[in-house]
């Protein structure tokens, strides 16, 4: 297993956490063209490869498994310590453990040029273990943020592509990677760092306790104690926008389609809130104790699974019931949802099972996956 090397300090040596770094020799020229989008050891795709992550349920060996929904295929891919809360960045996931984190790569990912995608995959790998555990991972492709009580940690993206775990602590209590910088919180205190680590100014607006963060297209959003916090620009120029709750506030983190800009996450009073990063709006829908939420994207549904084991459908800018159907007869009270572009996946434990929805076709049941195990976490890689 690969050695974990942090960094001495905060800051982030490197070219790998650097935005347009240069210098060194200039490459050798090689007679053999390489393909655009060549990735060396990695297959790449037509399609985006999707991969659900899912541990295993009541056994306490904290085993990991990959659903592949193309080919429907299961297979046990790493064990952890325990089980609880995954995190991912798109292609590693972060699993649990008493007191440390094991770092686990899916094999598959996105690599976004803006007016064009590249879809990847190879066989996934354990890359080893970091200490601190309960992280929240957000990323860009040159570091992944995890942020946990007590502890920020950056990781050298590079590294981990490369089977390394390269870690550097941040003094703050939230951070993400955003517009070629991270943008972190201290002491309610909002900074714009560079990829070295070192503060390059701070933002007029404070944020008081953050409990929790998103990174979106439109902007970079942490929960503060007074409301969210919405950092928007980039590396020339950063601008940040309070947004008080409607209500006393939220519970927990921010729930919806990686990188989309409708956040929705419970609220102090029970129900479910939507902030709307793109509109600066926040929407109440009535969705009393939801057993699993997230939002799908903008002008796309909000979807909460209720106690009863119904899963509705919610307009998100006016919090108006769009469709039901009634997933889990028996009831849910350990579901998770997860989402991307086309379908919404739903653990039913006490069936071993997991739900695929069709959630712009009125809540389509589209299939079943029957697992041998009770799914406990999940998440979703390949974006």
């Amino acid at each position: 297993m690969p050695s974990i090397r942090f960094r001495a300090g905060a800051a982030l040596a490197g070219c790998a956490l650097l935005a347009g770094c240069t210098g060194g020799p200039a490459p050798q020229e090689d007679a053999t063209p390489v393909p655009h989008g060549h990735i060396e050891g990695a297959e790449e795709t037509a399609e985006a490869q999707w991969r659900l992550v899912l541990t295993e349920a009541g056994t306490g060996t904290g085993t990991v498994h990959l659903l592949d929904p193309a080919t429907e295929e299961v297979a046990a891919i790493a064990a952890a310590e325990g089980t609880g809360a995954l995190a991912t960045d798109g292609r590693f996931v972060y699993l649990p453990g008493a007191s440390r984190t094991r770092v686990v790569d899916t094999g598959v990912w996105t690599v976004d040029h803006g007016d064009h995608v590249h879809y990847y995959r190879t066989e996934p790998a354990v890359v080893g273990d970091l200490d601190g555990t309960g992280f929240t991972a957000a990323a860009d492709p040159a570091a992944t943020v995890l942020t946990a009580d007590g502890a920020v940690l950056a990781l050298d993206r590079e590294a981990l592509e490369a089977g390394e775990i390269e870690a550097a602590p941040l003094t703050a209590q939230a951070a993400v990677p955003y517009g070629q910088r991270l943008i972190a919180v201290e002491d309610g205190t909002v900074r714009v760092l560079g990829r070295d680590g070192r503060a390059e100014s701070e933002l007029a607006a404070a944020c008081p306790r953050p409990q929790a963060s998103a990174v979106t297209r439109r902007g970079a959003v942490f929960a503060c104690e007074d409301g969210a916090l919405v950092v928007s620009g980039d590396a020339g120029e950063f601008a940040a926008e309070k947004l008080p709750y409607p209500g006393g506030g939220i519970d927990g983190g921010f729930h919806h389609r990686p990188g989309t800009a409708v956040l929705a996450a419970r609220g102090l009073d029970g129900g479910v809130l939507v902030l709307d990063v793109k509109a600066r709006k926040w929407t109440e829908i009535d969705a009393p104790d939801p057993v699993a939420l997230t939002a799908t994207g903008e002008d796309s549904p909000v979807l909460v699974l209720a106690p009863d084991g119904v899963l509705r459908a919610y307009d998100p800018a006016t919090g108006a019931e769009l469709a039901r159907t009634e997933l889990i007869p028996g009831g849910a009270d350990a579901s998770a949802i997860q989402v991307d572009a086309a379908r919404a996946y739903v653990t039913d434990p006490d069936a071993a099972a997991v739900h695929e929805i069709d959630y712009r076709d009125d809540l389509r049941l589209a299939r079943t996956f029957a697992l041998d195990f009770r799914p406990e976490a999940m998440v979703e890689t390949g974006w």
